[in-house]
């Protein structure tokens, strides 16, 4: 059954721990429908969507992200961007056989996750980190254990049986002085784990809310939707044929009878005939 796209907050009233639940069908649905990804590198997206999701919710300010993997195995590129309002959009970069591998070693090979936060008003940030052998989440978590320095799960699902769909969790210690708040991080880390995935990707928020933390004391925020959006535009194409110059721009034209522009995230193409540089071109003389 198809749920919206959504990310739920929470906190514990007894605990200074906070807490996130992301579930997202349609908007993986359009990542995967712009190209024809292999399947391995869809499960990879699946949890590079889901983790970009958690880590925007954790922005302080308006702004964007983007977290991009890097590396010199199969899959030499994957990223997503995000920004404070949940609109996301994603592409992958791969050649030769993707192995069918979980492991992220197997895909990505040696290399790094890059995590760069802009905020709209402010300085740009980036934080780097190794990737880790294993998976996505625990590259993630050494991140946040190098840059926050606070105590932070995170789960990444993705299911391809079906309809595709991604989901994921993040649970993260809040800056405190209690001495007790390693006990309290560890005790709900233990009932967090205990998630499932087809639970985490079949039921909704609330229900896996309940069947983890049932015996807590829980708060949980109105949800934020989530959603795909790319910002390719026929406008942003012009103002690339301006760079290139219209001498130029007229001998791809004479060589290729028209100028062809396509987006790897949604998948769009931009065509653009001698009549259409020629008008750009002179629009920009008056």
């Amino acid at each position: 059954m198809s749920k919206p796209d959504q990310l739920h907050r929470y906190l514990f009233d007894h605990y200074q721990v906070r807490g996130e639940l992301v579930q997202l069908q349609h908007s993986f649905q359009q990542i995967l429908e712009a190209q024809a990804y292999p399947v391995p590198v869809q499960r990879l997206l699946g949890e590079l969507l889901t983790a970009t999701s958690l880590l925007t919710a954790t922005l302080k300010f308006e702004g964007h992200i983007t977290v991009q993997l890097q590396g010199d195995g199969p899959v030499s590129l994957a990223v997503i961007n995000g920004d404070h309002n949940q609109h996301l959009r994603g592409v992958a970069r791969w050649q030769g056989e993707v192995p069918d591998s979980s492991r992220l070693a197997d895909l990505v090979g040696k290399g790094y996750i890059a995590i760069t936060i802009t905020p709209n008003d402010g300085e740009r940030y980036q934080g780097i980190v190794e990737l880790n052998e294993n998976s996505l989440a625990e590259s993630l978590e050494n991140y946040f254990a190098q840059s926050e320095q606070l105590p932070t799960r995170i789960w990444l699902f993705t299911g391809l049986t079906g309809q595709p769909a991604a989901a994921g969790m993040l649970l993260q210690a809040l800056p405190s002085d209690d001495a007790s708040q390693r006990d309290d991080f560890a005790h709900l880390e233990a009932l967090t784990a205990t998630v499932k995935a087809e639970e985490l990707l079949q039921l909704d928020a609330q229900e896996v809310l309940y069947r983890l933390y049932h015996q807590e004391a829980v708060r949980v925020f109105d949800p934020q939707p989530v959603r795909f959006q790319c910002t390719c535009s026929k406008e942003k194409c012009e103002q690339a044929l301006l760079q290139v110059g219209q001498e130029e721009a007229m001998e791809i034209i004479q060589e290729q009878g028209n100028i062809e522009m396509h987006c790897d995230y949604c998948g769009r193409h931009y065509r653009f005939d001698g009549s259409d540089v020629q008008n750009l071109f002179g629009q920009t003389l008056h």
